[in-house]
């Protein structure tokens, strides 16, 4: 949720941003005119209540041919207080329900356009030339299966399409993925957080999950409760209603979950292997800083990504996502491609976004400052999806034999393996 007050001090900005995202400056007008209506029902149920205290006051000191008059206008008062009250308590919420439909402003050199626009800021890598090699590529499917660390056909069994078994090796995979991925989070200074994977509607509606992303959510009705499609839900949420120690900013956190994602839309997409699935485990950044530290704060986020790929090897690209695909909550996001030799082309692994103040603000996370009570910024970054992770390591370090080579980061938390298979 954006400041009320740059709908009065800057509605140009806001105009700009809601055209580079591909919405209707519209919007913005129609909040104007709401928040006029709420300033001014409120200045008239204040300005009625302020002459309702007045007449009081005077009804037990007036003269008594005077009093009539003024009891009989100390109950009209009453009434058209009641009703003013009434005007103005509906205006406040009819602005409140709009303001949460205006997503986060993006930065103004945020690139415009869709998926298709993302700019490409940087190639770390270079992938390996199998021909030169003598052998074409697997993809991860049949090299899961091979290695029996992937099982596709009992996950579908078991729970449907889009689930899958990590098994033997593949599973000692994705503990040994966590392992260094916390303790890498830890040596940069996150606090390590084991976060529920099902949260209350105020958390889910706080960090914008239930705006356009609605759709891909799953929801317990019978408990009212929603799975996380990613811990920062529940991250965003751990400190909301609560003013913290601006000294203390920025506070960061690094957790692990299970996510689970309805892939609403992506029907025909990534049907093979355990690329676009509905669950799978994820490591996941989050930090709180005072508004003025977010855009140094997302590259610090940017390059403990960049650094955790490249200290598995894996060829990627850094991207700056578009207006025009951001969610609700970001102003700007950067995403990490990494290279899939089976595909030719490079796929997203990480993310990481800048939600400025607009999380903060639905939550009601505040800090105090030296000079007050004021907003904080907050920032999510993915440090590794584990079956996109797994996708990459298998596909871009596979050998002729149908063995996978392991990087050194990982050894130590495969208890000194060089390969596997």
């Amino acid at each position: 949720m954006i400041d009320p007050k740059l709908l009065r001090t800057e509605p140009d900005r806001l105009r700009r941003a809601q055209v580079a995202r591909g919405e209707s400056p519209e919007l913005v007008d129609r909040l104007i005119e709401a928040d006029e209506r709420r300033r001014s029902s409120a200045a008239a149920f204040e300005a009625l209540r302020a002459r309702q205290k007045e007449v009081s006051k005077q009804v037990p000191k007036a003269a008594a041919d005077q009093r009539p008059a003024l009891l009989e206008e100390a109950k009209a008062l009453a009434e058209q207080v009641k009703q003013a009250q009434a005007v103005a308590s509906s205006a406040e919420a009819d602005f409140g329900q709009a303001l949460r439909l205006l997503p986060n402003p993006v930065f103004d050199d945020v690139p415009v356009g869709g998926e298709d626009d993302a700019q490409v800021l940087e190639t770390i890598g270079r992938p390996r030339d199998f021909a030169a090699e003598g052998f074409s590529p697997k993809d991860h499917v049949e090299l899961g299966e091979a290695l029996g660390a992937i099982d596709i056909e009992r996950g579908s069994k078991v729970s449907g399409p889009r689930f899958y078994f990590l098994t033997g090796v593949g599973a000692q995979l994705e503990f040994a993925l966590i392992q260094f991925a916390m303790a890498k989070a830890m040596s940069w200074g996150f606090k390590p957080i084991l976060p529920p994977a099902l949260v209350k509607p105020s958390a889910m509606d706080g960090t914008g999950f239930l705006g356009q992303a609605a759709q891909d959510v799953y929801h317990l009705p019978e408990d009212d409760l929603y799975l996380v499609g990613t811990s920062e839900v529940a991250l965003a949420a751990y400190h909301s209603d609560e003013i913290l120690d601006g000294a203390a900013l920025p506070l960061s956190y690094v957790g692990y979950s299970p996510c689970f994602r309805r892939e609403a839309g992506s029907y025909g997409k990534d049907t093979k292997g355990i690329f676009r699935v509905h669950w799978f485990d994820k490591v996941e950044m989050f930090v709180y800083c005072a508004p003025g530290q977010s855009e140094a704060q997302h590259q610090r986020l940017l390059g403990y990504e960049k650094e955790f790929i490249a200290a598995l090897e894996i060829p990627f690209q850094v991207l700056e996502v578009p207006a025009g695909d951001l969610g609700l909550s970001a102003a700007r996001k950067y995403d990490c491609y990494a290279w899939v030799p089976s595909q030719e082309r490079y796929r997203e692994i990480t993310s990481t976004s800048n939600c400025t103040e607009f999380q903060s603000r639905r939550l009601g996370t505040r800090a105090r400052y030296e000079d007050g009570v004021g907003p904080v910024a907050t920032l999510n970054g993915t440090l590794c999806a584990m079956t996109r992770v797994i996708i990459a390591l298998l596909e871009n370090h596979q050998r002729a034999d149908g063995s996978i080579y392991l990087p050194q980061a990982l050894r130590p938390y495969l208890g000194g393996l060089e390969q596997l298979g």
